[in-house]
């Protein structure tokens, strides 16, 4: 992990910075805001940026995100009171970190912004397989396509391609091609000179720069509009970039691993995915079974996911009971590790007895793992009767409703449903990102309030 410390680097701070690298963090260091900026734009990336409480926070959040840079934020600070952290928190710092610092404190927060501690973790024999391959060609140079649901771990997957590769003292820089809009997405990746649009103040390097030498993971590419992929497989094919405003091509060093959630071959037969960059990228491809498919890693991921929120939330770690071991083998996990990652987490804040017990494992609405998740066997009386009970209730509060209506009714639930995840319930929901994104803009503009993402929460209790 690559970490920015913005301030005066006291005894404190000093301290704070040598307990960040113990734990493998690389550190550079500026005193001020406009620096910490300045380093971004040429290049010198990181994963998160912490920063003295009485630097202005907000203004250089603001900096940053006019040069369209996006780097999390944690806070810190000798002798800050309450109001102080307040503060930071409002001003865009995703956490505080007191200062003298304790060593847990420090990886637990580093763990949950940056979210850098994901080891590759598996006891199926299918999983296994795939990361035999994955060993096979971890030290070519190969372009690979890592697929699969959303939340089984590609990014993991490309994270520990990179670890035994030729490559894995160099950067890993990872963009998220369905998070960033289209209009930002092609200064993201190439970078752009100064003036080439409204706010660009100077030149700003771009990820494909900053991974040189490296690998760029590209993040369900599958989001990535025509236009841009023409520009991304010229890239591939020539190992040089355009910075947008720019007329003189740089060459870059890189390796591309792309992941999507989505049949690309399905994409290119719709004529929304290029083949020829399909070709490009898929030389290896890698499909990640979900997590129904795997059921032997089940147990084995839980119970790393209670040692590591146990750690981040300084409680005690407790065994698995045996009861809470059937239950989590048999529920379907249709968010796969991510969901199963969750539900480990609110178990371990749950829990009370010497054990995680069946009644800590709660669904995202709050019922109990149990309370109809263990499969077939508990959905067979009187199946028929209810599901025509429901049908006849779903069909009776639709009469009257518009199209439109009842179209943003299936969204929003579905959204709610998802934690806010915005990926994984346009999966389900079988539209692109983009779509997605545009409809919540309407109803937002409408007045309609949104759920935003719930994906964990961090040591401080803050969502993360």
């Amino acid at each position: 992990m690559r970490l920015l410390v913005v301030g005066r680097l006291s005894g404190q701070l000093a301290t704070a910075v040598k307990m960040a690298m113990a734990h493998g963090a690389k550190v550079h260091h500026v005193e001020r805001g406009d620096q910490a900026t300045e380093q971004l734009r040429r290049g010198q990336g990181a994963d998160l940026l912490m920063v003295d409480y009485r630097v202005d926070i907000a203004a250089l959040i603001a900096s940053n995100e006019n040069e369209h840079i996006h780097v999390p934020v944690v806070a810190c600070g000798v002798d800050a009171d309450a109001t102080d952290a307040a503060n930071a928190i409002r001003a865009g710092a995703k956490e505080f970190i007191p200062l003298p610092p304790e060593a847990d404190l420090i990886a637990a927060v580093l763990s949950a912004v940056a979210d850098d501690e994901r080891p590759m973790i598996s006891a199926d024999p299918s999983m296994k397989a795939v990361i035999q391959l994955a060993d096979q060609v971890a030290r070519s140079e190969a372009s690979i396509l890592i697929t699969g649901e959303s939340g089984v771990g590609k990014e993991v997957m490309a994270r520990y391609l990179h670890a035994g590769s030729k490559r894995a003292d160099r950067p890993f820089i990872s963009v998220n091609c369905a998070a960033i809009p289209d209009n930002l997405l092609e200064s993201e990746l190439f970078g752009h000179e100064k003036g080439a649009f409204t706010g660009a103040m100077a030149r700003r390097i771009g990820k494909f720069e900053e991974a040189d030498g490296g690998t760029l993971l590209l993040d369900e590419i599958s989001e990535m509009d025509v236009r841009l992929q023409a520009k991304l497989l010229r890239a591939i094919q020539e190992r040089v970039i355009d910075r947008v405003g720019g007329n003189k091509p740089v060459p870059v060093n890189i390796r591309i691993i792309a992941t999507s959630n989505r049949d690309l071959a399905k994409s290119v037969a719709e004529g929304s995915f290029r083949e020829d960059l399909l070709y490009r990228l898929n030389v290896v491809n890698l499909r990640l079974p979900s997590l129904r498919e795997r059921p032997g890693d089940i147990a084995v991921l839980a119970e790393h996911f209670v040692k590591k929120y146990a750690a981040a939330n300084g409680v005690p770690v407790r065994p698995i009971s045996a009861e809470a071991r059937r239950a989590l083998v048999s529920h379907r996990w249709n968010g796969n590790v991510r969901e199963l990652e969750n539900a480990m987490h609110r178990a371990v804040l749950l829990a009370i007895g010497p054990e995680i017990d069946v009644e800590a494992i709660r669904l995202p609405d709050g019922q109990p793992l149990g309370a109809g998740s263990h499969g077939v066997a508990a959905a067979d009386t009187g199946f028929a009767g209810r599901a025509a009970h429901v049908a006849d209730v779903v069909t009776r509060a639709h009469v009257g409703q518009t199209v439109a209506q009842m179209e943003k009714t299936l969204i929003l639930d579905t959204l709610n449903h998802c934690l806010g995840n915005r990926t994984h319930a346009a999966n389900i929901l079988g539209i692109s990102i983009r779509t997605l994104r545009n409809k919540l803009n309407e109803y937002a503009d409408e007045g309609t309030s949104i759920p935003a993402p719930q994906s964990g929460v961090a040591a401080s209790g803050y969502a993360a």
